[in-house]
């Protein structure tokens, strides 16, 4: 007997990804399938609209991290998918996308109409016009699907792997979902260890069963902040760093600098040198 053919299906997004009506589409087309169902998710990269300094590497890195969690969220549904960072221009990366994987239907999902680039271009018609396939176009608000948990931006670099930094995202987790996106601003003098800090802690919260991705950002932490902000979802802010006689950051203002320029929470956890280190170790 003949094996099915896999039904193909392609979906387009960027800031919206991680959306859950986007996630309940998916789940919905997949199962709907008379076939096996193979899905590949592409995120076409976009530029912050405003910002200090921005390192194309942070862009990309931050794309593979929404897409990442979406890809674990489809996971969890029973869904294999894969995924791709593509061309920071929608339609052209649809179009590639769509003739590299031979999809049957493509899902787009975008914010809504006020504050969609992508439906001020018709990006929806154009490709409905151009693939000649079903095309399901998903809106999703970004401010409401928060409510399914709090997103969490944790600024940390040499204290980010400290063991009370562990155990304040593992309280928060305790009263209520929570994901975590952890940011390193990698200081100039740094002797490189801020990659393998954050790679440990990291898997220290997988281990967890705590949702979290991360990424090495600006050595201005202040500008690290700024930008992650557009990145990223983000309800509440933590920043961790050493005690005022041994932070930078505290000498700088750091703290009162971000609650300034963010209506969002701030909390500022203090972690000391031995607990840091004790924390690599660890």
């Amino acid at each position: 007997m003949t094996a099915a053919a896999p039904h193909r299906i392609l979906v387009v997004a960027n800031e919206t990804v991680g959306g859950r009506a986007l996630i309940e589409a998916v789940k919905r087309r997949a199962h709907a399938a008379e076939g096996p169902a193979e899905v590949t998710v592409i995120c076409p990269q976009n530029r912050p609209r405003r910002g200090f300094v921005i390192y194309d590497e942070a862009v990309q890195t931050a794309a593979e991290n929404r897409l990442k969690t979406t890809l674990a969220q489809l996971q969890k549904e029973g869904i294999e998918a894969r995924g791709e960072v593509m061309d920071p221009d929608p339609y052209a990366a649809t179009m590639d996308a769509f003739g590299a994987s031979g999809a049957n239907e493509i899902i787009i999902s975008t914010h809504p109409d006020t504050r969609s680039g992508w439906l001020r271009r018709d990006l929806i018609e154009r490709v409905r016009s151009d693939t000649g396939v079903d095309v399901e176009h998903v809106v999703i608000d970004v401010d409401a699907d928060r409510a399914e948990a709090t997103q969490t931006l944790v600024v940390a670099n040499e204290t980010v792997a400290g063991e009370s930094l562990i155990e304040l995202l593992q309280e928060k987790v305790a009263r209520r979902p929570h994901r975590f996106t952890v940011i390193c601003p990698q200081s100039g003098g740094d002797d490189g260890d801020a990659p393998l800090r954050l790679a440990q802690t990291l898997k220290r919260l997988d281990e967890e069963g705590i949702d979290a991705v991360g990424q090495v950002m600006d050595p201005d932490p202040f500008t690290a902040i700024q930008n992650a902000l557009q990145f990223y979802a983000v309800d509440e802010i933590v920043i961790a760093t050493y005690p005022t006689t041994r932070s930078g950051w505290l000498r700088g203002g750091l703290v009162e600098r971000v609650r300034r320029s963010t209506s969002k929470p701030v909390e500022h956890l203090v972690v000391g040198e031995r607990e840091a280190a004790a924390g690599v170790r660890h």
